[in-house]
């Protein structure tokens, strides 16, 4: 539920930054209506609370942007949003790309940051769109996007009477100089 929540904040953020840059800074001591100042006391360290009361029309959530049609340079479909990168902080790094295959069998991954879009509006109805100014056969030499696996931790070893903690000494000793 968290990673959730913090990857919609994280996509609407990134969707409205553009807007935000060009908007005047309102005066100090005012807020959004669509933000509200948490009334719970918090730590000194802590720092405030912020909710977000509804979606605005020029975000979206995280659950609706994967799975987004992403078009080429010719205006064809070459695959979608299959994942979201972001840091520890919220911020997005890079939208992960299912390119190519069927159903996704045959698919390569590739990551883009988020400057390499432009949204383009649905019509009639339809969803968004992201476009690319690359075409399928530059993507298709791009290289794949491999996720983080953290190191698995070292297995111990399974004597015959179950865990030992560790290694067993050797059986195999040299011979004694008796």
């Amino acid at each position: 539920m968290k990673k959730k929540l913090i990857m919609s904040a994280a996509v609407g953020a990134l969707l409205v930054s553009g807007a935000l840059a060009q908007s005047p800074n309102p005066p100090s001591g005012s807020s959004s209506p669509a933000v509200q100042p948490s009334a719970a006391k918090q730590a000194p360290s802590a720092g405030k609370a912020d909710f977000v009361i509804s979606q605005k029309p020029d975000q979206w959530l995280a659950s609706k942007f994967k799975g987004t049609s992403v078009m080429s340079s010719d205006n064809q479909k070459i695959g979608s949003v299959s994942d979201i990168l972001f840091d520890k902080t919220g911020k997005i790094e890079a939208f992960v790309v299912s390119v190519g295959g069927l159903l996704g069998v045959g698919a390569k991954e590739v990551a883009l940051t988020p400057n390499s879009f432009d949204v383009v509006p649905g019509q009639n109805g339809k969803a968004d769109v992201l476009k690319l100014s690359l075409n399928m056969d530059e993507l298709k030499q791009a290289q794949n996007f491999t996720p983080y696996e953290p190191p698995r931790p070292a297995t111990t070893g399974l004597g015959p009477g179950g865990l030992t903690g560790g290694t067993r000494p050797s059986t195999n000793l040299p011979p004694s100089g008796r």
